[in-house]
Order: structure tokens, then sequence, then C-alpha cells
């Protein structure tokens, strides 16, 4: 029996993770999908408020119930340590869910802002599940409007209007935990562009092909891989003639924000750019690992690369 898929996706509210959530559990067909929410709503019913007043607080202003403020540095610390009190009632419970769900051999999604990498012990689970953690950005303009409509859409959410700023506060804090801490960063653009980047990851549909495009057309090959079929770059091998050990380079080319990225850096630092173009011209191919959402993008993506003189065709 394989083990059971434990999907956790957190991010600042606002950001769209509710939605990528159900749309993940369609079309991986999961039928358990929890929102951290509800759980912390539990939590509350067990736990007064003279007890633990950062868990009866909305994540955003806990800070406000933390004695001896003093003692961070600047307002962001201090919002940080608020939402870190808040989540951390809730996260023992969450763990809970995790583990019924693998003893029961069930898939399972939990969403929600609880999700703090560094927090929930994930270790834990590893011998016996498939764990994918993911936390979702975005940039400040497009949380802002997002922010905005969902707080005017969600019957509780007009009080949330003046808050943005800890939330944006807290957008800034888990995508810190999540670098310390390994845990996958995707960038939310879109509904698809972002769902096909968390499924590259768990389904994995990849492959290995000899390209030899040049220095020239490299923007091209990341705009037919990332930003058209939403797929990755994950490695590159150079193979050099009289060298036994190859070079080998994880680029991790994720989504299009980090592929535009690359490319940007690669265009404007000419030193960069000079250094890669002689390790093209030491090697008469580059390895190159490329994946995606599934075979079929895959395939795409490869016929693509194919028809443009990309691929080399032994």
């Amino acid at each position: 029996m394989r083990k059971p898929y434990v999907i956790l996706i957190g991010s600042a509210s606002g950001i769209g993770k509710s939605t990528i959530a159900a749309e993940l559990a369609k079309s991986l067909n999961i039928k358990h999908l929890i929102e951290s929410d509800f759980i912390r709503a539990v939590v509350r019913g067990i736990i007064g408020k003279e007890y633990a007043p950062a868990l009866h607080s909305s994540s955003y202003d806990a800070y406000k119930h933390i004695r001896n403020k003093s003692r961070y540095e600047n307002y962001e610390e201090l919002v940080s340590a608020g939402f870190d009190d808040h989540a951390a009632y809730v996260i023992p419970a969450l763990e809970k869910i995790i583990q019924r769900a693998i003893t029961d051999y069930d898939d399972i999604i939990i969403e929600g802002v609880h999700l703090v990498p560094g927090l929930i012990n994930i270790e834990q689970f590893k011998d016996d599940a498939n764990i994918y953690f993911f936390i979702l950005s975005s940039d400040e303009e497009s949380h802002k409007e997002r922010f905005v409509k969902r707080a005017i859409r969600i019957h509780r959410g007009g009080k949330q209007l003046d808050f943005f700023k800890e939330n944006r506060i807290i957008h800034n804090h888990l995508l810190d935990q999540a670098k310390n801490n390994n845990v996958t960063i995707i960038n939310s653009e879109s509904i698809e562009s972002t769902l096909d980047s968390i499924l590259t990851i768990i389904n994995k549909s990849c492959t290995t092909i000899k390209l030899v495009n040049t220095i020239e057309e490299l923007e091209d090959v990341v705009d037919i891989v990332s930003n058209k079929n939403n797929g990755t770059l994950e490695k590159i091998i150079y193979n050099f003639k009289g060298f036994k050990e190859p070079l080998i380079r994880n680029i991790n080319v994720y989504d299009t924000k980090s592929a535009n990225r690359f490319i940007n850096t690669l265009n404007e630092n000419k030193d960069k750019k000079e250094y890669l173009s002689q390790l093209y011209s030491l090697s008469e191919y580059r390895e190159t690992r490329i994946c995606a959402p599934n075979k079929e993008k895959l395939d795409k993506i490869i016929k693509e690369l194919d028809e443009k003189g990309y691929v080399l065709n032994e």
C-alpha cells in the first residue's frame, strides 16, 4: 500500500490558498480537505480566553496580548511573535489530525494561515506519509487587491481591511520561515499556474533532455518551459571533453516569477552571462532536467523545444 498524501498549504490571508487547495483536491481526487480556521474554532472551545488571549484574537492582531512588548526591536518582530503565539495553540491539533489520516491511510489536504514552517513538526510523519508543504506568496500589489476582495466577500471580513499591513508582515514572516526550514515557496500568480507548479512537484512528471541552444536562445527555452507551459527547470549537467566528472548545477526554476528573475539577472549581469557563455562553448550539449504537471504537458514542452531546434536528436 502506498503512503498517503499529506499536503499542507499555508499563506497569509488573501493569497488564495483556499481556492488552490480546493482545486488541488479535485485534481488529485482527495476527499479530505480541512481549513485550519475550523480547527482553531474547536481549540477555542476547549481553551478559554482567559488562558489563551492570543488564540481568541485574530492572527493579525494577536500581538496585542504579548507581554513585555519592548523586548522586540520593531513592529514587524512584534506582529510576527504574536502570530506565532496564535498559531502555536492550533498546531498540536493539526498534528493529531495528520496522524489520524496517516493511521487510516487517508490522503489529506490542510490549508490555513496556521501552517507555520518550523512550528509544525512534519519530520515525525515522513516515514509514514508523502509529505508536501507549500507556502504561497504574492507581490504586495496583487496581495492587497485579493485581500480587499476577500474581506468584502466574506461575512466577517470587513474588520480585516484595516489590517493589511499586519497581514503583509505575516506573509513575509511565513516566507522567511519557509526559507529557513526548506519549505517550498510557490508564487501565486494565477490559479492555473499555481496549481500546475504544485502538481509538478507532487506528480514529478520529469525527463532529462539534451539541449543545444545558444546563450541568446536561453530566454526562449525558459519561456517555453516555464511561462508557456508552467513547467520547471531543476538541474543542468555540463559534460566537458577530457573531464571524467560533469559540472552539475541545481537551478530550481519552479515558477514564472523565478524564471523571469533568472533571465533578468542574466541579462543585467554581463559577467554572469559571459561565464555561462564559456560553459556553453566548452560543452557540446547540456543535459537538462525538466518537469511538468503531467506527461501531456511534458511531451508538449519537449515537442516545442524540438520544433525550435533546441533538442539534440541522436
